[in-house]
């Protein structure tokens, strides 16, 4: 029997290796915690999760898995070491998943796991989650039946204040507003007399009443561009749009860690927001706000565009475009940049 005990026990610590990954699959987290010793830890360092004990281990777990639109794990086995009672070993992990912020990617990682030998059989003391390759590129596909998170709800408040610091870290000036009527009161104060404003195509301008307010003012730039023949004075159209005082618009949306995507059919607006204006200033509804750039992307093709599209479809009779982005990762060299964003949903 000591010959065969080695092979029993490998086999048995495989089978632990299995069981948590059908336990995790199945989100069946008492079965799980149940891997574990009473002093058992989970480590997951780039999460970042450190649990202790099958009670944290099944309850941390459950607000984990409360986060995912799906979640898919496959484990193989790698080497395990017996050493008496105790043993180590490492189990490799390919994973797809998608969370219901949006979040989303496959990665390939491995767990460093110790063992004991116990009345109820091999049981995990420590698992520590090392992730060794992530891409978060959009996956194509999606499980029957799951949810995309709605684009235009409103992000919480612990997420947009996360956003808040990410941008002051970049450089940008940001001011947390409860909403469209505080930012048109902020706007005025921010706008200094006698300046050159130009407000951009944006919903959001439109529906807060920001727009109307600014195109009132004297040296307001839209008006005047609307005056303009836009063949025979088209140089002087492109400086007025190029760099003016100041430039307001919004996003289609903006990165938790502080970058701003900016999508434009025709171009136009670009420039001013890229650095020709003075001074930008951007309003964004709260739900705007993305976990990364590849879901930014994605908000600009699958939510932006058919809306936008719409819209000048209506006005102009035909579709829209996404043909120039701007990608912001931080304000401008020679220019200031504000962003106020919104406790609300405004515009699209």
């Amino acid at each position: 029997m000591d010959t065969f005990q080695p092979v029993a026990d490998r086999v048995e610590i495989q089978a632990l290796q299995a069981e948590f990954t059908d336990a995790a699959m199945m989100r069946d987290r008492p079965r799980l915690a149940a891997l574990f010793t009473p002093d058992g830890v989970l480590r997951m360092p780039d999460v970042p999760i450190e649990l202790t004990g099958p009670e944290q281990i099944r309850t941390g777990g459950e607000a984990l898995q409360e986060q995912w639109e799906f979640f898919v794990q496959n484990t193989h086995p790698g080497t395990v070491r017996i050493d008496g009672d105790t043993a180590t070993g490492r189990a490799h992990m390919y994973e797809l998943f998608r969370l219901r912020d949006g979040r989303q990617g496959v990665n390939h990682a491995v767990y460093h796991d110790r063992y004991r030998r116990t009345p109820e059989g091999w049981r995990f003391t420590e698992r520590v989650y090392e992730i060794r390759y992530l891409d978060t590129t959009p996956l194509g596909g999606t499980a029957p039946g799951a949810t995309r998170p709605d684009p235009a709800a409103p992000a919480t408040e612990d997420r947009l204040q996360r956003a808040a610091a990410a941008l002051a870290a970049r450089g940008f000036a940001v001011e947390v507003l409860d909403g469209a009527a505080a930012a048109r009161a902020r706007v005025r104060e921010l706008l200094p007399d006698g300046a050159s404003v130009l407000t951009t195509a944006s919903e959001t301008l439109r529906l807060s009443g920001i727009e109307e307010d600014v195109d009132a003012r004297p040296g307001a730039v839209k008006p005047r561009l609307l005056a303009m023949d836009r063949e025979r004075e088209a140089d002087e159209l492109r400086r007025l749009l190029a760099a003016p005082d100041v430039v307001l618009g919004s996003v289609n949306a903006l990165v938790e860690t502080g970058t701003l995507v900016l999508a434009s059919g025709s171009g136009s607006q670009l420039p001013a927001h890229g650095g020709g204006a003075g001074h930008a200033v951007w309003v964004v509804g709260a739900q705007k706000l993305v976990p990364d750039l590849p879901a930014a992307l994605r908000r600009v093709q699958e939510h932006a565009l058919p809306l936008e599209s719409a819209r000048t479809e209506a006005a102009y009779g035909q579709p829209s475009a996404v043909n120039q982005l701007l990608v912001l990762h931080a304000p401008p060299r020679f220019a200031r940049g504000t962003v106020l964003l919104l406790r609300e949903a405004v515009g699209y």
